[in-house]
């Protein structure tokens, strides 16, 4: 992965998990851009809310999103979390989010207020996870949460205790992945899940039980078809796999047999900027935001829904902040997110109906110290709905 920090243990698994300055490699990302998928949209007219984990000092940034796309600080923001957030993620019911924090070891646990999109912690928070967590989901059914661990290279799975947010250790966890695991990708349908590998440069891919245990697919790992394999991401229809390859300068995009095993479209893998560290598809299906650390800019790509085929929009890339490990799209399509971890901010743009684009008034927003992983929710019924799971 990319990295924030120097090499340590927990940098270590920065310079290769989510969101992180650099290191030898690259960034410091994580799965914080991994959002469950929850198929139809919340309420047009609902209230976003942003947060942002922040590596350097510890605490969750929260805003909430204008209109316009600026972003308005929640009252109490920053959170404190864990040490070391590097990925943050909601569930798809909208109650709770999750932050992985590298250095402790653990996952924070909290409850959402929909009103405000003020944080708090929940019952039994921190909860233990392996070395050097990196990434994280919840799967779209919102019963299991599962948490890549950079540094022993496994994934740990969870249940989700509905009524409070709680995780508990699924039987048999934690499982073996490749390398140095980075971000977790679930399907829409919640029966497969991946991980990319940087070090080892492959997809680990399972199939995902009935008791959230996970199960190596036949022909896993499978090539990524790049070097330093960062992010993963899922299309909204379940029909392709995106890898960016932080060490080849390119993304790399697979049809997803029923089965779950992966093969290359025709063309992958495609250029990017220098070091992508993270990739986001919009909820149309039809772009995607390639996140370039190297470059401190953002890569538009239009995704040809038949073929997997990826094109550059016009005017890509888009500058964004110093080093941007994440990029995030809220769930109505309308706005894209860039934590950057060398400036400490986030970049905000708005999305022409060509994929470009604009910058927000007002961007990039100060945030805390070392921004990493990211994720967006919308208001719905009293509830925090956020985008699909990629």
């Amino acid at each position: 992965m990319k990295k924030l920090l120097p090499v340590s243990t927990a940098a270590a698994f920065i310079c290769a998990a989510a969101f992180l300055s650099a290191c030898s490699s690259g960034g410091l990302h994580g799965s914080s851009a991994v959002l469950p998928n929850v198929g139809a949209m919340p309420d047009a007219g609902g209230a976003e809310f942003l947060y942002v984990g922040n590596y350097g000092d510890n605490t969750i940034s929260a805003w909430k999103v204008s209109s316009s796309g600026a972003l308005v600080a929640v009252k109490g923001s920053p959170f404190a979390s864990g040490q070391g957030p590097t990925a943050f993620a909601v569930d798809p019911t909208g109650l709770y989010a999750y932050s992985a924090n590298n250095t402790t070891n653990d996952v924070s646990g909290y409850s959402i207020n929909a009103t405000s999109g003020a944080l708090t912690a929940i019952s039994g928070s921190p909860f233990a996870a392996g070395s050097g967590p990196s990434g994280i989901a919840v799967d779209p059914t919102g019963k299991f949460a599962y948490v890549s661990n950079y540094t022993d290279s496994d994934l740990s799975a969870y249940t989700v205790d509905a009524s409070s947010g709680a995780l508990t250790a699924v039987k048999g966890s934690p499982f073996a992945t490749g390398t140095e695991p980075e971000y977790v990708a679930i399907d829409p349908k919640a029966k497969l899940l991946y991980v990319p590998n940087y070090s080892s440069s492959n997809i680990s891919g399972f199939s995902i039980e009935s008791s959230g245990a996970v199960k190596a697919l036949k022909g896993s790992p499978f090539k990524s078809g790049g070097g330093d394999t960062d992010g993963a991401t899922v299309t909204p229809t379940g029909t392709f796999l995106l890898t960016p390859n932080y060490g080849s300068n390119t993304i790399s995009v697979f049809t997803l047999a029923k089965s779950g095993a992966i093969a290359p479209v025709k063309g992958s893998p495609f250029a990017t900027g220098y070091e992508p560290t993270n990739a986001v598809v919009s909820p149309n299906g039809k772009f995607v935001f390639v996140s370039n650390y190297g470059d401190s800019d953002i890569s538009v790509f239009s995704l040809n829904a038949k073929t997997g085929a990826l094109a550059q929009v016009k005017g890509s890339p888009f500058t964004a902040g110093t080093n941007p490990e994440y990029v995030v799209i809220d769930p109505a399509g309308k706005f894209v997110y860039a934590p950057n971890v060398g400036s400490n901010n986030v970049s905000a743009w708005s999305v022409e109906s060509s994929g470009a684009l604009k910058t927000v008034k007002g961007s990039p927003f100060a945030s805390g110290t070392e921004p990493a992983g990211i994720a967006i929710c919308r208001v719905s019924s009293g509830k925090c709905i956020p985008p699909a799971l990629r």
